[in-house]
């Protein structure tokens, strides 16, 4: 038979059941574009996130304290509410030469109340150079300066929602009093929007010197973290052992395995974060894939159904003349067309759905030619391997049978 002729069979008995064709593409639409869907959004939020890290800078180095160094009877703390740093130690940072940059900061929790809002926010106790360190844009007034830590000035930088939150779209934060408990400060300016950049979004904050923070605040004069940057990109390994070892000096420790602070470099987060995401992509493939099987189960029953309508034109077919290959791939390629319709289908839909999802997630949609791929790589395997029992059951009939059967 004439591949034509093939085709022309083909659509002829497919659209002269077309509730059933309908029906039986739907499964495949339903898988495939789950799978799109749920690649697309998982291969999104990785690059969104991965896009945050890289844009706080690919030679950061962040510290931060740990309580490995905290042994000994009794529960032991967890992480966030351990303090083993302080000023000194960034100030033994900064004298290592492929350091560029040091910024110590500490966080608190408060409520910050202004005119006619108020919000529960983030507070960072920051230096001067967290701006430079951090890359930090200023989008109106000016960023926390030297003198404002040295003289614990009660001044605020507002991170853009945060800004947004207390005063709208219409009113110049800057200049602005906000009061934190007993404490009054001044807005001095708003940083423009940044996103989640490592552990605190900046967005959602408001900074503020780092001894404002410490006499009002927290009372205390230890520190959350250094964030540090790195003059030689290609020498973040060596930065990073240089680091340990002047803190390990600095705090009396010997033994490294001991050590109550822990050193992280942005390309630590990105591989960590890739690792996690890309997992998580694949779980949620995996489990959409699952709808792909129920549709190939469905193309297989529709198409025995089938083999059983048409019997006698199966015995007809044969009796005057057609063999078991003619009559096999007339059957096998109605199940491959059905597959690779509802293919085509499920990749739109699963475009368009994946699109949706990311505006509502405030995220990213990324479909790759690769999972498109994959995608009718997959319906023809479903096309070939669950019609093929329907068409081998078919070509195996007798002529007499089939003739006779009622």
């Amino acid at each position: 038979m004439r591949f034509i002729d093939l085709m022309s069979e083909t659509l002829h008995s497919l659209t002269s059941n077309k509730v059933r064709s309908g029906l039986t593409i739907l499964g495949i639409v339903v898988g495939i574009a789950s799978v799109i869907a749920m690649i697309a959004i998982g291969n999104g939020s990785q690059a969104s996130i991965e896009d945050s890290i890289a844009a706080a800078g690919s030679n950061l180095l962040t510290v931060t304290s740990s309580s490995g160094g905290m042994g000994g009877p009794g529960p032991r703390q967890a992480n966030s509410s351990v303090t083993t740093l302080s000023r000194e130690d960034a100030a033994a940072l900064a004298q290592i030469d492929l350091i560029a940059g040091v910024a110590p900061y500490s966080s608190s929790q408060a409520q910050l109340i202004a005119t006619d809002a108020n919000a529960n926010s983030t507070i960072l106790g920051v230096t001067g150079d967290y701006q430079s360190v951090k890359n930090l844009a200023v989008a109106s007034g000016s960023f926390i300066s030297a003198r404002d830590d040295e003289k614990y000035a009660q001044v605020v930088v507002l991170g853009a929602t945060l800004a947004e939150d207390l005063y709208g779209t219409d009113i110049d934060p800057v200049g602005q009093t906000i009061r934190s408990g007993n404490l009054l400060m001044t807005v001095i300016g708003v940083l423009e929007e940044k996103g989640t950049s490592g552990p605190t979004n900046v967005d959602d904050a408001a900074l503020i010197p780092l001894t404002t923070l410490q006499r009002y605040l927290s009372g205390s004069d230890s520190i959350s973290g250094i964030s540090l940057t790195v003059s030689d990109e290609s020498q973040m390994d060596a930065a990073e052992g240089f680091v340990t070892d002047t803190l390990l000096a600095e705090h009396g420790i010997t033994d490294s395995t001991a050590a109550d602070f822990s050193v992280t470099s942005s390309a630590d987060m990105l591989e960590t974060v890739s690792t996690v995401t890309g997992t998580f992509t694949t779980l949620l493939a995996a489990i959409a894939s699952i709808s792909l099987l129920v549709g190939g189960i469905g193309i297989m029953n529709m198409m025995l159904t089938t083999v059983t309508e048409r019997t006698r034109e199966i015995g007809l077919r044969k009796a005057i003349g057609a063999d078991d290959n003619v009559i096999s791939s007339q059957f096998l390629a109605e199940s491959i067309v059905l597959t690779l319709l509802g293919g085509i289908i499920g990749i739109a839909a699963g475009w368009a759905i994946a699109s949706v999802a990311a505006n509502l997630l405030n995220t990213q949609a990324i479909v790759s030619l690769n999972s498109v791929g994959l995608a009718v790589g997959v319906c023809a395997v479903i096309g070939l391997v669950f019609g093929y029992y329907p068409a081998r059951r078919a070509a195996a009939m007798s002529p007499i049978e089939a003739l006779r059967y009622q």
